[in-house]
């Protein structure tokens, strides 16, 4: 069961991972009024292999976990979903918009020669705000999706249903 679940917590990062950078590059590039595809994919590559080193190193089910039983919330319950969706949000965007937005702020810097008037704190400042947003809304409709979908393709539908317990028990990853 043990292994199961860590095929789950895998399976969960690589989406989320690859959810959340789509999201956030695509955010990030509208917003900030220069937006190229080339800007976009380079923009998405940079934050996925982000996204799956944090997916990978830090277990986001046993910190959800931990969060959701000493706030004493109910599993699946919106107060937890919040929560879970928060601390993930915390955890993820921060580093991601950190790392685009300083990516965006050299590129602007070479293309002009260092010339342009740029403000690297009030660029990251404000693409945090919009992107910790847009990610708490990504999160909090996407996750329980992909969770049904992982529970479902490792045969433990009972438990997909935001990660509420099931007939297979609460979720550990």
């Amino acid at each position: 069961m043990e292994e199961m679940m860590m095929k789950v917590g895998r399976a969960m990062s690589i989406r989320m991972g690859i959810a959340m950078s789509f999201c956030l590059s695509l955010v990030g590039t509208l917003t900030s009024g220069h937006f190229t595809p080339i800007g976009f994919v380079i923009s998405f590559v940079i934050s996925s292999i982000i996204s799956l080193l944090i997916g990978f190193i830090i277990p986001m089910g046993k910190v959800s976990e931990g969060a959701r039983a000493k706030a004493k919330l109910e599993r699946g319950s919106i107060k937890a979903r919040l929560l879970e969706t928060f601390i993930s949000d915390l955890i993820y965007t921060p580093v991601i918009t950190l790392a685009m937005v300083f990516f965006a702020y050299k590129m602007a810097m070479k293309q002009s020669g260092g010339a342009a008037q740029l403000n690297f704190w009030g660029m990251f400042l404000s693409s945090l705000a919009i992107c910790f947003v847009a990610g708490f809304i990504l999160i909090f409709l996407v996750q329980p999706i992909f969770m049904k979908g992982v529970m479902k393709k490792y045969g433990m539908n009972g438990m997909g249903n935001g990660g509420a317990p099931g007939p297979q028990g609460p979720r550990k990853e």
